[in-house]
C-alpha cells in the first residue's frame, strides 16, 4: 500500500512538472509571438535617421576650401550638407549641371570688382541658378534683386523688359551692391546676411545683441537669414565635393553661341522666331530679361541675342524678317475708341478670383521660381505660416520598404511614391533601372505632408479644388499689356496667341469697348 501511495505521489509530481512545462512553453510561445508582432509594428512606424556626412570630414574640407570668406562649421551647415547630399541629391546634381552656364561670367565679373571668387556660390542659394526666378517678395533674377534695389542700381524695369533677369547686368549690379555692403560691415558673413535681409536688419541685430559677427547676432536675425549663410557654406562644400558623395553631373548646360542685333520700335519675338527658323525657346533662354514675347514701340536699340548657328540664314533675309517682326497688328476701322473706363487689374483681381475658387487665368505661363527649390517645397496653408528651409532640413524622413512585384519598373515605382528616380537609385545603390521581382527597395519619405496632400486625405472635392486654386494663384505670373495710342481690344487680342476679345474683357472686367492710353491689361 505504501508502495502504491508512493507511486501515485510520483505520478502526480510528474504530471505537475509536465503540465507546468507545457504551460510554460505555450506561454513562452505566446510571448514570443506577441514580441514578434510588436517588433513588426515598431519597425513599421520607426523613423529612420538620414545618413550623415561625418562632421570631422566637413570641418577638414571647409578648412581647405577657405580663402577670403570664412567657412565656419555649424550644426546648420551640417544639416544642409546632409539634406542636399542624401535627401535632395537630384537638386544638387542640377546645380552641378548649370555651373558651366553662369560661373564663367560670375568669375570674370567678381574679379573685375575685386570681390572673392567664392561669392559665385551665393547665386545658388538665391535663385537655384534660374535667371527668371521670382520670389514671393518680388525679388527677381539670378541674384534675387528687389525692384527698388534694382532701380537704385539702374536696372531698367517695365511691363516688357526686366533687367534684373539679364545675367550680365544683374551680376554687375550684385557685385556693386555686395561691394557697398562690405564697405559698411567689413565682414563677409555680415555682408551676405545684409544682402539677404537688408543692412538695417543686420544693424538692429548688432545693436540688440552687442555682437559684431554673424554667429554672435545669429539669434537676433530673421529666421530665413539665420539659414542663409549656412546654406552658402553648404553649397560651397557640395559644389567642390559632391562627386565624393556619389552625386555626378550628367547633362551639363552651356551658353548658346550667339550674335547680337539691336532692336528699335515694336518687335514681335514669336514672329521673328518663326520667320528666322530660330527656336523661340532658345531666344527666350538667351534673352531672359524680355518678360513677354514683344517689345513696345518706344524700344530704342535693345540688344537682342540670337543663335549664331542661324545668323547666316537671318542675314540673308534680314529685311523681310525684320519687317514681319515689326509689323503691328492692324486696326479695324469700324471699332470706335471711347474715352476711358476704370479697370481693376493686378494682385487685387487675382485675390478676388482665388476667393471665389475660380481662376480664369487658364493659359498663363508657370513661373519657375527659387529661389532654392527647397524654399518652396511645401505649399502654405490658410491658417499656418509657410515652412522655411530650416524647418524642412531638420525634419526626419520615414524609411519605407517596397517589395518589387511582377511587372514593376523603377520609373513607375518612383512616380507611385512621388520621389525622384535619381534619388530612388541612390537610396538602393542601383547603377541601372533594372530590378527583379521580390527585390526590396528602400524609400525615404517626408514625415510631414504637403498641404495639398492633407486636403486630399480629407476626401472632399471642395477642399482639393481650393488647394489647386491656392497653388495656381501663388505660382502663376500673369502677362500684361500697356495700352498705347490707337490700341483697340481687337488689335490687342491679335497680338497674343489664344486671346479673344471676350476673354480679354473677362480677364480685366471690361463692360464695353472703352480703353485709355496707359492702362495695364492682363493678356494671359
Amino acid at each position: 500500500m505504501n508502495y502504491l501511495n508512493r507511486s501515485l505521489l510520483r505520478l502526480r509530481l510528474l504530471s505537475a512538472v509536465v503540465g507546468a512545462t507545457f504551460v510554460g512553453s505555450v506561454s513562452s510561445a505566446h510571448a514570443e509571438t506577441t514580441i514578434q508582432l510588436d517588433s513588426t509594428i515598431v519597425k513599421k512606424d520607426t523613423l529612420a535617421y538620414v545618413p550623415t556626412v561625418p562632421d570631422s570630414l566637413i570641418r577638414e574640407r571647409l578648412a581647405k576650401l577657405q580663402k577670403d570668406i570664412p567657412l565656419n562649421y555649424h550644426k546648420a551647415v551640417q544639416a544642409y550638407v546632409d539634406y542636399f547630399t542624401f535627401r535632395r541629391a537630384s537638386y544638387t546634381q542640377t546645380m552641378l549641371e548649370r555651373i558651366p552656364l553662369f560661373f564663367p561670367l560670375y568669375e570674370r565679373l567678381l574679379a573685375e570688382y575685386g570681390l572673392p571668387n567664392e561669392l559665385k556660390y551665393l547665386s545658388i542659394v538665391e535663385s537655384a541658378l534660374n535667371p527668371r526666378a521670382i520670389s514671393r517678395a518680388g525679388a527677381g533674377g539670378l541674384w534675387q534683386i528687389m525692384p527698388g534695389t534694382g532701380r537704385d542700381l539702374r536696372l531698367f524695369q517695365d511691363d516688357y523688359v526686366d533687367e534684373r533677369m539679364d545675367p550680365v547686368k544683374a551680376t554687375e549690379a550684385a557685385c556693386k551692391y555686395l561691394r557697398d555692403l562690405y564697405n559698411i560691415f567689413g565682414d563677409w558673413e555680415l555682408t551676405m546676411a545684409a544682402y539677404n535681409c537688408g543692412p538695417g536688419a543686420v544693424k538692429r541685430a548688432m545693436r540688440r545683441t552687442g555682437g559684431d559677427s554673424f554667429y554672435s547676432i545669429y539669434d537676433a536675425l530673421p529666421k530665413e537669414t539665420r539659414g542663409y549663410v549656412p546654406q552658402f557654406v553648404a553649397f560651397t562644400y557640395l559644389m567642390n565635393y559632391a562627386n565624393d558623395h556619389g552625386i555626378v553631373a550628367e547633362n551639363y548646360e552651356y551658353p548658346i553661341p550667339h550674335d547680337t542685333i539691336h532692336i528699335s520700335g515694336y518687335f514681335n519675338l514669336e514672329t521673328f522666331a518663326k520667320h528666322s527658323t530660330m527656336p523661340l525657346m532658345d531666344l527666350q533662354k538667351m534673352n531672359p530679361a524680355i518678360t513677354t514675347t514683344i517689345l513696345p514701340d518706344y524700344t530704342r536699340r535693345y540688344p537682342l541675342r540670337i543663335p549664331h548657328q542661324q545668323y547666316g540664314y537671318f542675314a540673308s533675309r534680314r529685311q523681310a524678317i525684320m519687317d514681319s517682326a515689326r509689323k503691328i497688328p492692324g486696326r479695324m476701322e469700324h471699332i470706335l475708341l471711347a474715352s476711358a473706363e476704370d479697370i481693376r487689374y493686378g494682385a487685387d483681381s487675382i485675390g478676388a478670383w482665388a476667393a471665389r475658387s475660380q481662376n480664369p487665368l487658364a493659359n498663363i505661363t508657370l513661373d519657375e521660381t527659387s529661389a532654392v527649390a527647397a524654399k518652396q517645397a511645401l505649399t502654405e496653408s490658410d491658417d499656418e505660416p509657410e515652412e522655411d528651409i530650416e524647418t524642412i532640413v531638420m525634419r526626419k524622413p520615414r524609411k519605407q520598404m517596397y517589395v518589387v512585384k511582377k511587372g514593376d519598373n523603377l520609373t513607375d515605382i518612383a512616380d507611385r511614391f512621388n520621389v525622384e528616380l535619381y534619388d530612388l537609385k541612390r537610396w538602393n545603390h542601383l547603377r541601372s533601372t533594372r530590378i527583379q521581382r521580390g527585390q526590396k527597395l528602400t524609400i525615404l519619405k517626408e514625415v510631414a505632408e504637403t498641404r495639398a496632400e492633407r486636403l486630399a486625405h480629407q476626401g472632399t472635392a471642395k477642399a482639393t479644388k481650393k488647394a489647386e486654386v491656392v497653388v495656381k494663384s501663388k505660382r502663376y505670373k500673369p502677362r500684361y499689356h500697356r495700352v498705347q495710342d490707337g490700341d483697340t481690344l481687337w488689335n490687342i487680342a491679335q497680338r497674343y496667341d489664344g486671346l479673344t476679345i471676350e476673354r480679354l474683357k473677362k480677364l480685366n472686367h471690361i463692360r464695353n469697348n472703352s480703353l485709355r492710353p496707359g492702362q495695364k491689361l492682363i493678356v494671359g
